[in-house]
């Protein structure tokens, strides 16, 4: 894919491509290069081996099928890939700078095993059926790109780790912050109304009156559950719904529905679905250990995506122009694909050639 990177880079809205034959590094990152080629390489196996494909583009949220012509690629998935990259080696390179760390063979075994279960969780959560394994798809990348992400994989674990309000991920320290956000960990049981839009004013009269949440079921609501009152189920922090769950009902007092409501689709129809906490009892510790190490997780990203901006927009960067422009956007320093002319400024889409005339608005 770097390869069709170096031959040409397509915007797939329109039929104008330009190339890539500027100069011989793709990005450079304070003194560490990817060449033009290693790059091209890097893209044409993930863009030509689906198993690899289809995990790289849940871990970076961009398409990186090819383009409509031969050797293309579509400029943002040119580069989401070297904003990947670019962060990787900005890590590197402050961790070798300041920590003096250079991973030991342990380390990048560990790393790889880390790199293949971040793959897998990032297609789980995009709900993407890959066609292989992501042991597989590391296997797929070619050998300087797969031991350029083991090693980015080992230096970001190790810099995490020694991020001011990282908390390890050790049983001792689960625990404590367990106990500390214990009624976080709550196993919940909730009531819900599945509300048709003609009814809506109605139900939202009654609740505003004290109509009880089963009440408010069985009288309006749609699904099976109003015959019990809405009762729909209780959710242990072990339950795969746990956390959305949760979210619904962060904010709502128990055994009542809250003002605002999810629009649903069932059976082809639209619908407001409400839903109300009923009970709330303390989960112990082993049957909520799933959840706080994934809320725990969640933390420690938080705040390492933090930190690791700092550290890219620190960085020295340059990067080749026909991958894109490097600046400063909402979500901080990142490569954006250059920008093509719309077609909307032409009156004929048609492809010009010197037969056929432009005629511009």
């Amino acid at each position: 894919m770097r390869r069709l990177i170096a031959l040409l880079v397509v915007a797939l809205v329109g039929a104008t491509a330009y190339g890539l034959t500027s100069s011989s590094t793709a990005v450079a990152v304070s003194g560490l290069r990817v060449s033009d080629s290693s790059f091209s390489s890097e893209l044409k196996a993930i863009t030509a081996t689906p198993v690899l494909q289809c995990y790289m583009e849940a871990l970076g949220n961009e398409s990186f099928a090819a383009g409509a012509g031969s050797a293309t690629i579509a400029a943002a998935s040119a580069a989401e890939w070297a904003n990947m990259r670019i962060e990787g080696l900005a890590i590197s390179q402050y961790v070798k700078k300041n920590f003096n760390y250079v991973p030991s063979a342990k380390d990048l075994a560990e790393a790889k095993l880390s790199l293949e279960g971040e793959l897998t969780s990032a297609a789980t959560a995009a709900k993407y059926t890959c066609p292989g394994t992501s042991v597989a798809a590391v296997a797929a990348m070619p050998s300087e790109m797969r031991s350029a992400e083991i090693e980015d994989q080992a230096t970001s674990t190790y810099y995490v780790s020694r991020l001011d309000g990282t908390i390890p991920l050790t049983l001792a320290k689960m625990k404590a912050y367990y106990s500390s956000h214990v009624s976080q960990y709550d196993t919940i049981c909730v009531s819900i109304a599945l509300v048709a839009p003609t009814n809506l004013t109605a139900f939202n009269a009654a609740r505003a009156q004290g109509s009880s949440v089963a009440e408010l079921a069985k009288k309006f609501s749609s699904d099976p559950s109003a015959a019990k009152g809405g009762a729909y189920g209780c959710f242990a922090p072990s339950n795969s719904s746990y956390a959305s769950v949760r979210t619904d009902v962060a904010t709502t007092a128990l055994n009542s529905f809250p003002t605002n409501y999810q629009v649903i689709n069932d059976n082809d129809a639209e619908y407001a679905l409400f839903v109300a906490p009923t009970k709330k009892t303390v989960t112990p510790f082993a049957s909520a250990t799933s959840a706080v190490l994934s809320d725990l997780q969640t933390l420690n990203a938080t705040n390492a995506k933090t930190q690791e901006e700092s550290v890219v927009y620190q960085a020295a960067v340059n990067v080749d122009p026909a991958l894109g422009q490097w600046g400063l956007g909402s979500s901080g320093p990142s490569v954006f694909a250059n920008a093509l002319p719309s077609t909307a400024n032409l009156s004929d889409a048609k492809i010009l050639s010197t037969a056929t005339a432009a005629t511009y608005k």
